[in-house]
């Protein structure tokens, strides 16, 4: 298991001031072990130490506990996801129909080349009972309010220039949202099975009420 791999040389000792960085490495010999085993009980306090090459108690000063090093692991991956939806946006012209696909096939994209860190994301496994944790319902609630913002924005510009006909933003924002995990979900759980070629486009173009094209 986690806990047996090798561990890393012993780290050489921040500077004063440089705690910050000891906390960006702890997150990411979190997300290394997340990705290389595909197992969030992997990603133990201990298991973290060995790969950063600093004792487990060390890690208390910027996480009390594994939870919160998971919530910091989620945080930077819906980070990496908005930042990913974003350079879509960026890469294609104004017509807002185009703006609105690239961002939704960037999101499928996204949850395929990024499985390990894409499940952890929406599957909950790793969250203990708030009463057990430091971790409060806020932090939870936050996660990815960035993706929804931009798929809201995407969507209203649609709707604004008569291509979308949703009556609903908040809500139709939502269901094209579930559409997109779930096709990202079935995608990785069912890969066997015979998906029709413009199935994304067939659904986004539904859930987001566009009209036909011109």
């Amino acid at each position: 298991m986690a806990d047996n791999m090798t561990a890393s040389p012993t780290r050489v000792r921040n500077r004063r001031g440089e705690g910050a960085r000891l906390r960006d490495d702890i997150v990411a010999a979190a997300v290394e072990l997340l990705d290389e085993t595909g197992d969030e009980k992997a990603v133990t306090l201990r298991s973290v130490a060995r790969r950063v090459g600093i004792a487990a108690p060390s890690i208390y000063r910027h996480f009390p506990d594994q939870p919160t090093i998971m919530l910091a692991v989620v945080q930077q991956a819906f980070g990496e996801l908005a930042e990913y939806l974003s350079a879509a946006v960026t890469g294609v012209g104004d017509d807002p129909r185009d703006r609105l696909f690239a961002v939704c096939h960037a999101y499928l994209e996204f949850a395929e080349r990024n499985p390990q860190r894409y499940r952890t994301m929406f599957g909950g496994l790793w969250m203990p009972a708030l009463d057990e944790t430091t971790l409060t319902e806020a932090d939870m609630v936050a996660l990815g309010d960035e993706t929804l913002r931009l798929l809201t924005e995407v969507m209203s510009d649609c709707v604004r220039a008569d291509q979308a006909t949703s009556t609903d933003l908040p809500a139709d924002t939502i269901g094209l949202w579930l559409g997109l995990h779930g096709l990202a979900h079935q995608r990785a759980s069912t890969v066997a099975f015979p998906w029709p070629p413009d199935i994304a486009d067939r659904m986004i173009t539904s859930l987001a009420h566009l009209k036909d094209a011109p």
